[in-house]
């Protein structure tokens, strides 16, 4: 599923793993009247103490705040929660608010929450997919990384990455954590949560998928795949890889576009996210593609490329999935149907 974000109201997702400061950052968003015109849903009011900051009830578990959010507490299903939300919204009910933001549970897989867009064909016309925002610990991140297979997927698929609790850690964990981060999720910008002077509203901001200012000189997010260790330097328990494509011909857009399609429809769930820069069959400039599981968004036609570099580039990271095997499906299918001549891969890691 392409997500186009033009005309709908995106849905930002706030997800971080158990005890790693969501509540503290939605209080902060909930308080902060540049989110005045956002709905949250939210798990449970009482977890984020939100009685004093309460002006009215909005019929039964939506209230509204003086900040001007409306608040939801999500104790069914989350299409049907979102679906009363925006009736709501049109039968001028609730403020006409122009974004959502639901916060997850700590050991919830990001992927189904943004999948429950694709899945409900109403909700389809009316939202999109917006930014993922993960909170990371900076006292016990390292150990949850090491640990838990959920926390580096909220941490791989996440558009922003914030380190929470650094003014709580004392033993030099948080370069080695921004570090981990980095190498994790290459191109997420990595923000501070008890900055004082954090922007909150640069969280849910829209704004395209590839910008050339922020690609590295060989024209993609980073040089090198992904490859995760613990911090003990043994090889990392989640089964988290990375594989990155370098290819030195043209590309045919129908032809990949089919190979994407059939690979996410296929093993969508293990990939956690893919994104790269394409030389296109017929086109001047590059194309920038940005995936997360099973959700596509829209390709971005870039103005110029960042080098004289020409490939197309492809970064997967993947859960679990055999990056050579993902390799050779590409180069048999997608190669194959560009012309029978042989277009090698230049790199495939």
């Amino acid at each position: 599923m392409v997500i186009e974000t033009s005309g709908f109201l995106p849905i930002n997702l706030l997800t971080g793993f158990l005890g790693s400061g969501k509540t503290t950052l939605l209080k902060r968003i909930l308080a902060d009247p540049a989110f005045a015109d956002t709905a949250v849903l939210i798990n449970e009011f009482g977890e984020i103490g939100l009685d004093h900051d309460l002006v009215e009830n909005v019929e039964g578990e939506m209230v509204l705040l003086r900040s001007g959010c409306v608040c939801c507490t999500v104790r069914g299903e989350l299409a049907t929660a979102l679906k009363e939300l925006y009736s709501r919204r049109e039968r001028g009910l609730l403020p006409p608010f122009r974004r959502v933001i639901i916060e997850s549970t700590g050991l919830a897989d990001p992927f189904p929450v943004l999948s429950t867009i694709k899945a409900d064909p109403v909700l389809r016309h009316h939202f999109c997919a917006g930014n993922v925002i993960a909170t990371v610990d900076a006292v016990n991140g390292l150990h949850q990384l090491d640990t838990y297979i959920e926390s580096n997927r909220q941490a791989a698929v996440a558009d922003r990455l914030i380190v929470t609790k650094t003014d709580l850690e004392a033993d030099g964990k948080g370069d080695a954590l921004q570090a981990r981060l980095r190498v994790l999720n290459p191109d997420a910008p990595i923000l501070i949560g008890t900055d004082p002077d954090l922007d909150l509203s640069s969280l849910v901001a829209v704004q395209s998928n590839v910008s050339p200012s922020s690609l590295s000189q060989s024209g993609f997010y980073c040089e090198e795949p992904v490859q995760l260790i613990s911090s003990d330097g043994a090889p990392h328990q989640a089964a988290i890889s990375s594989i990155s494509l370098i290819i030195d011909r043209p590309v045919d857009w129908t032809a990949f576009g089919l190979w994407l399609t059939m690979l996410l429809n296929r093993h969508g769930e293990r990939v956690l996210r893919v994104k790269g820069i394409l030389n296109l069959s017929g086109e001047e400039c590059p194309v920038a593609v940005h995936g997360v599981q099973h959700l596509v968004h829209t390709p971005v036609h870039m103005d110029g490329w960042p080098s004289e570099d020409r490939n197309s580039r492809l970064v997967f990271i993947l859960d679990g999935l055999d990056g050579a095997l993902l390799k050779r499906s590409f180069e048999a299918f997608t190669l194959a149907q560009m012309t029978t001549e042989s277009y090698p891969i230049a790199a495939a890691r």
